[in-house]
């Protein structure tokens, strides 16, 4: 198996786990009282805490950093994690969900325009078609197609666009990494700590432990830690490792089409056919990105 097909795989799987992450945070937020950024808080602190545990016995190896790259953690946490969480939620609350998303989904365009100066990857016309081929796809997934979806305010597309950036920052921080720590896990762990301490900075007494003594609400924040988040944050993380950056955030921005496709069986939600065609594009979008030029690919 090439590198390239490796990468590959592993970003679908992580993004198959990604996307069932929507449907817990969902269950979560309308059942019980947390606010986002407390639950935020909580899974990166609970998905660092395992990591860390698990890999303390299984790869003690691993965890050993250099004083010089707690800086790099706290950039890579706080700014690519912690702040891609926050200026999330906001741009639900500014926009609503569906603009929320194309926005966020932004990520791809930031993703290949800063991926040539930082990291040297080429800038491709198969690049360029295949970010307006996934925005595109997002809009008609996330059914923002109707101009009245679009009333929105310029902070919260700014504020949109930000969580874009963020997210575009996450995958150029995480792939940059790959030359410097042996392990992907490792990145994963610490990260996910930083951005914990970061979400703690948002958070006070009265909405810490606002779950209470309400277990199965915990037990569910766990799972959904350590299950789908930790996997698809983590396989995401690796697949940086054979993958381009500007290439990993398009297979990424699969989620959104997996998550609605995850609802029809889990929720008895369905499809209409505009959201079939956007899942068409980001998958066509995703070929364009692996033939690395648009004539190439049309042969």
């Amino acid at each position: 198996m090439s590198p390239r097909v490796k990468g590959i795989l592993i970003g679908l799987v992580g993004t198959t786990f990604w996307a069932s992450t929507g449907i817990f945070i969902s269950y979560l937020l309308k059942h019980y009282p947390l606010q986002p950024l407390t639950l935020a808080f909580w899974r990166d602190l609970i998905i660092a805490l395992s990591l860390l545990l698990i890999l303390r016995f299984a790869q003690p190896q691993v965890l050993k950093i250099a004083p010089r790259d707690v800086p790099f953690f706290l950039v890579y946490g706080f700014f690519g994690l912690a702040i891609f969480n926050g200026l999330w939620t906001f741009s639900v609350k500014f926009n609503g969900a569906a603009v929320a998303t194309v926005l966020a989904y932004s990520s791809p365009a930031f993703t290949v325009l800063l991926a040539r100066p930082i990291l040297g990857e080429p800038f491709t016309a198969g690049k360029i078609a295949a970010v307006i081929l996934s925005l595109a796809g997002c809009v008609f997934v996330a059914k923002a197609y109707a101009p009245e979806t679009w009333q929105v305010n310029p902070v919260g597309v700014a504020v949109g666009l930000g969580t874009g950036f963020a997210f575009a920052f996450y995958s150029l921080a995480g792939r940059w990494s790959s030359k410097r720590f042996a392990s992907a896990w490792t990145v994963t762990a610490y990260g996910f700590l930083f951005a914990a301490l970061g979400l703690l900075l948002t958070q006070n007494g009265d909405t810490l432990f606002t779950l209470g003594r309400q277990w199965s609400g915990w037990g569910i924040l766990v799972i959904l830690a350590i299950g789908p988040s930790l996997a698809g944050f983590g396989l995401y993380t690796l697949s940086l490792r054979y993958l381009q950056a500007s290439v990993a955030s398009l297979i990424a921005a699969l989620e959104p089409v997996l998550t609605a496709i995850m609802a029809i069986f889990l929720l008895g939600e369905s499809l209409i056919a505009a959201q079939w065609l956007g899942a068409g594009l980001i998958l066509l979008a995703i070929l364009l990105a692996q033939s690395g030029d648009a004539a190439k690919f049309c042969e």
